[in-house]
């Protein structure tokens, strides 16, 4: 039974949850100027560079991860797989680079 709620789908899917719940309110901040203070609004930007960032990360581990393990099961094509592998995580760092870019202009 436990181990049924943790499973990776419940677990993905409460993440999920909280992103788009704690989204939901920084999107419904308002300009704090009549306080004087900060608006929750100015903590988006670096929270979506943060996901950018570990999403990227995780998305070039498990790939890496992927391409040693076939490499190392079939050590003749290494030098494709290797190829490919380089060629797919330029692809992922250059998506993580353009998101950057979206996320820091305001």
């Amino acid at each position: 039974m436990m181990r049924s709620l943790l499973s990776a789908r419940v677990l993905t899917s409460l993440a999920a949850f909280a992103v788009v719940a704690l989204g939901a309110d920084f999107a419904m901040a308002q300009e704090a100027a009549a306080t004087g203070g900060r608006s929750l609004i100015e903590f988006t930007t670096p929270f979506a560079v943060g996901l950018v960032v570990i999403g990227a990360a995780l998305g070039i581990s498990k790939l890496a991860s992927a391409a040693y393990e076939s490499m190392a099961r079939q050590p003749e094509v290494s030098g494709s797989i290797q190829t490919a592998m380089i060629i797919a995580a330029a692809l992922i760092e250059g998506f993580t680079f353009y998101a950057l870019f979206i996320c820091s202009t305001k």
